[in-house]
């Protein structure tokens, strides 16, 4: 009797077949639809054609790079000036005159003046400490004393409060001094740049607010530009501008699918991506995977990826850019490795009739529904049992 048409115990033979029309179902489904994606020539062919991506670094002003050549830069990076509404101690000694003077505090009026005991009015504006106590020594030896020896010292300068916003460490309104009134000494006041800043700086006017200027600070030029402009006022803002996020999405048949996020100009390539994703699952074997990448025409192209010609130099291991997806993706090939992976295992026979089985891992037959013994093994190559 056939028991394996009486409903008896399926044979080897039959299960054999069971297997072998699964295994074509399952590659049947995997074949649906087609496959729309361009080749690695082809994209290497449209990305050369289209050309390196256009930049998006501000220009500035022409009116405000003439005036490069109008001031001096190492002038406006030079020591403090004294200016209205600074505080100074000044300490003079005196002798063959009139008693000491000590220590005595002073503000700049708003026309550039202090007044000293005994000495009078001096024009200390735009003047250096140096200079300024040089022109207090003088009025001092003109009106009081023999000689005089004076030390000044900025007890409180007068500051500018400027609002900084963006890519910074602490935005917020920071104070400047008279000689700091850039952009510069601004966004180090705030902190400095953070890790996400792109370097591309704005400036708004308070009090004129069509003005507005915008630099890149990575650019030597737009530096000095920055140095140039007119000095910075009260309620001015700065705006550093954040870098583009430079996250690249990994999935699919990885060990570890997710965005992965570098520092601003970091690039990664292909492979790299997915070795940070803690490589290739390995049960089963990938042999493909798709780059996704929006094109600045605002289209999405998909790109078919050979890992296996990746991996061995055969295709360049192209890098990739901020905002890409690389997909590891399911073929008919891996679904039929992940199938059998989840339903039979192997096993390695040492005996005489030695050969390679397949064991069902369920105590009923997948195909008949028959209650069988769970060691019940298909035997796959020479020998019986």
């Amino acid at each position: 009797m056939d028991r394996g048409r009486t409903g008896g115990r399926p044979s080897a033979t039959n299960r054999l077949a069971g297997i072998k029309l699964s295994l074509a179902g399952l590659a049947l489904l995997g074949a649906v639809g087609c496959d729309h994606r361009m080749s690695l020539d082809e994209f290497l062919r449209m990305q050369q054609a289209v050309g390196p991506a256009p930049t998006t670094r501000p220009t500035t002003q022409p009116s405000a790079k003439s005036a490069i050549k109008k001031i001096d830069i190492d002038k406006l990076l030079g020591p403090f000036k004294v200016g209205p509404s600074d505080v100074l101690a000044v300490t003079v000694i005196g002798t063959g005159g009139e008693g000491e003077i000590g220590t005595v505090q002073a503000r700049v009026r708003r026309d550039g003046t202090i007044e000293l005991p005994l000495a009078g009015v001096i024009k200390v504006a735009d003047l250096e400490l140096e200079d300024v106590e040089k022109a207090v020594e003088k009025q001092y030896e003109a009106k009081v004393y023999r000689t005089a020896t004076v030390h000044v010292q900025v007890m409180t300068p007068h500051s500018f409060g400027i609002l900084v916003t963006g890519a910074v460490t602490t935005p917020g309104i920071v104070h400047v001094r008279r000689n700091e009134r850039n952009m510069l000494f601004a966004i180090v006041g705030a902190g400095g740049v953070s890790s996400l800043a792109s370097g591309r700086v704005m400036l708004r006017r308070l009090r004129d607010p069509n003005e507005e200027i915008a630099l890149d600070l990575r650019d030597p030029e737009d530096v000095a530009t920055a140095l140039a402009l007119a000095p910075l006022d009260d309620g001015d803002m700065v705006a550093v501008e954040a870098a583009k996020p430079n996250t690249v999405f990994v999935g699919g048949l990885v060990n570890a699918p997710s965005p992965q996020a570098y520092p601003p100009g970091t690039r990664t390539t292909v492979l790299q991506a997915i070795a940070a994703a803690a490589g290739l699952r390995t049960d089963v074997i990938p042999r493909e995977a798709t780059l996704i990448r929006r094109m600045p025409s605002g289209r999405d192209v998909h790109v078919k990826l050979d890992l296996d010609r990746l991996a061995t130099g055969k295709d360049p291991n192209i890098l990739l850019a901020a905002g890409d997806i690389l997909w590891v993706p399911h073929t008919v090939e891996t679904r039929i490795q992940e199938w059998i992976s989840q339903n039979i295992y192997f096993r390695a026979g040492a005996t005489v009739n030695a050969g390679l089985r397949y064991q069902f891992l369920h105590t009923k037959d997948i195909y008949t529904g028959i209650d069988r013994p769970a060691s019940t093994s298909v035997l796959i190559g020479g020998g019986g049992q």
